[in-house]
């Protein structure tokens, strides 16, 4: 705190002020934090169901009709062999869920780094509130001026709000075309991973 000389004296409601600020700051930040990290759940568990009810079906229509897979197949059932049956599943089953996994993780990689990197910008934003906060003391020169200084502080705390809630509104209108655009399910989940990489720009 700095000492004030002359007349001018640190007005009483300054620590008061000082005290509620900071605590509506850090309030404000997990509220944020929570919702985030809400809004990417749903996210992801969106992509799961894409995978589970578009791209899985469409994938395995494709891999059993290549050649070779397709004449496994069709001698196992003409010949009704339970064993080979059992056999093939096994065999095969594994290489299915591998490459299940590895689409789920190239969908899902791209979510959860843009919500680390968003997640990055909030606490740097509240991290610089929080230091604005430390020092309002200093600019408090008279009790005239303690709303004043609420609002102008309160304001640069939300500096970042509007870049935050378009890369947000940016998030989930491409999971929702993701979802939504089954009829080309290969061109869209490139463009969905690409897309997602582009919205990091509206903040950096």
């Amino acid at each position: 705190m700095f000492l004030i000389s002359g007349c001018a004296t640190i007005p009483s409601e300054a620590p008061q002020l000082s005290g509620e600020l900071g605590k509506r700051i850090s309030a404000i930040e997990k509220s944020n934090l929570t919702l985030l990290h809400r809004f990417f759940d749903l996210k992801r568990d969106e992509v799961d169901k894409f995978i589970e009810k578009e791209w899985t079906p469409i994938f395995a229509k494709e891999f059993f009709s290549e050649p070779k897979i397709q004449s496994a197949w069709e001698t196992i059932v003409t010949e009704n062999n339970p064993t080979d049956r059992l056999k093939f599943l096994i065999i095969i089953g594994p290489k299915l869920q591998k490459k299940i996994n590895r689409k789920r993780l190239e969908l899902i990689k791209p979510l959860d780094k843009l919500e680390r990197f968003i997640e990055r910008k909030i606490r740097s934003e509240f991290r610089q509130a929080r230091s604005i906060n430390n020092s309002i003391t200093s600019f408090l020169v008279s009790a005239s001026k303690v709303e004043e200084n609420r609002n102008r502080y309160l304001d640069m705390i939300g500096i970042t709000d509007d870049k935050i809630g378009v890369l947000i509104d940016g998030v989930d209108e491409t999971v929702g075309n993701l979802v939504n655009k089954s009829r080309n399910i290969k061109s869209y989940s490139e463009k969905f991973i690409e897309k997602l990489n582009d919205l990091k720009k509206i903040i950096k």
